[in-house]
């Protein structure tokens, strides 16, 4: 009878167990990164964080790539950054420790010509990135995770659902990853009819002007709130680029389809479009030297409000709606208000030309020249999201090239960089 009641007991502790547990696969499905996870922060390209920046900054650290940037840096959960140079030899995708004096953690070679593309940190601090016909993944580690051929030259990647990631080519290939796997999900949805899957960097050497030999040129942007993808799209033989919108269904067949495609913009979009926080809105600068608000249900126009000036960077977005005009030569640092039913403008700052796009975390972050005689050419200013004012200002010693944009990290780390590969690290005060 004891024995009985002694297995009997622990079958009982087991089958507890098993119920208790259930299916825990969830937790190590990638999502993004804490950090600056890849260019423009998130997947909506909102270039916008939930940490509360420090207004004074330290400059911690300077290092250089020995080579060119042409992306902004990305941000992990813990305390790396990654990199994707363009060297003459050498490493070009390098991983640094942001609170360690930029030490080198690992780094090797890729496929050279995708400099428009970050790398994607996910929250395991696994690396995905494109390099011309292939997409990667790295561990933490500099060992290949997996690699996988595409069509073309990839855009920075996003994470959609959470262990799914986003791929768009140069060439307009769309797929859909296993992030832990490496394998397509579903079946890919090619924008452009006849290309040469071949030549992967066919037109490659455009998509730096936004040409129109490169028909996907800039990030797409990705809603979780709504499903959608939209992206810029220069069709062959098209006199000026278009907007397009895909629906993404996860588990359905087919799991992208494109729903709407849009010339509302005037002249056609330039740079990566920006979703608003319930992914109802796209903003989007136009070559009209205008920014645009799209309907994202159909591609129409909300609003439009003139700039005077060519902006060359994305808008940034917060999550209450404020919209930072995107930067470039000749640019005016510019705060608009969507209030659904036109946009606002609420300050303009003529004597502060941004060169890059705004990142927002509680203050907002750009780097503008710097005329201090000094010889920096470029200092990373702090404003105000109220005013516009200026809070602290620290130039960038021998600072050369063009800005590439600024990073915010989980910790308060600021991180910005030049397209001649110098990087800088700044730390709260």
């Amino acid at each position: 009878m004891l024995r009985r009641i002694i297995v009997w007991a622990s079958t009982a502790l087991i089958a507890g167990g098993l119920v208790g547990c259930g299916n825990t696969d969830s937790w190590v499905e990638a999502r993004p990164a804490s950090g600056w996870a890849a260019q423009y922060a998130d997947a909506a390209n909102t270039s916008s964080s939930p940490v509360e920046g420090a207004d004074a900054l330290r400059l911690e650290w300077t290092r250089s790539v020995k080579g060119n940037l042409a992306a902004q840096v990305a941000l992990g959960s813990g305390n790396y950054l990654a990199v994707n140079g363009q060297t003459g030899a050498g490493c070009s995708l390098m991983v640094w420790e942001t609170d360690n004096r930029a030490r080198q953690r690992w780094c090797t070679r890729l496929v050279q010509g995708g400099g428009l593309s970050s790398p994607l940190f996910d929250d395991f601090d696994n690396l995905y990135i494109g390099q011309p016909g292939a997409v990667l993944s790295f561990p933490p580690t500099q060992w290949i995770r997996w690699r996988r051929p595409v069509i073309g030259m990839p855009m920075t990647a996003r994470i959609l659902t959470p262990g799914n990631l986003l791929v768009v080519t140069h060439l307009g290939q769309v797929l859909v990853f296993d992030a832990h796997r490496g394998t397509v999900t579903g079946t890919s949805l090619d924008l452009v009819d006849g290309v040469d899957p071949t030549d992967s960097e066919r037109g490659l050497d455009d998509c730096r002007l936004a040409g129109p030999r490169c028909p996907v040129a800039s990030a797409p942007a990705y809603s979780a709130a709504t499903g959608m993808v939209v992206l810029t799209l220069w069709e062959p033989n098209a006199d000026k680029p278009v907007l397009v919108g895909l629906r993404y269904r996860p588990g359905q067949t087919p799991q992208l389809t494109r729903e709407w495609t849009s010339d509302a913009v005037g002249g056609g979009p330039l740079a990566s479009p920006v979703l608003s926080a319930d992914g109802s809105t796209v903003y989007v600068n136009g070559r009209d030297e205008s920014l645009w608000a799209i309907n994202v249900d159909d591609g129409s126009e909300k609003w439009s409000v003139p700039l005077q000036y060519l902006a060359q960077t994305p808008p940034s977005v917060t999550p209450g709606g404020l919209v930072i005009a995107g930067g470039g030569p000749g640019s005016r640092l510019t705060a608009v208000r969507d209030t659904a039913s036109e946009g606002e403008v609420l300050w303009t700052r003529d004597d502060t030309s941004p060169l890059t796009t705004s990142s927002l975390a509680g203050v907002g972050y750009a780097v503008v020249p710097d005329d201090s005689g000094d010889g920096a050419g470029f200092a990373l200013t702090v404003f105000n999201l109220g005013d516009g004012g200026t809070v602290n200002t620290y130039p960038l010693p021998r600072a050369t090239g063009w800005p590439v944009g600024v990073s915010v990290g989980h910790d308060g780390r600021v991180v910005t960089a030049t397209s001649d590969g110098q990087v800088y690290g700044f730390a709260p005060a």
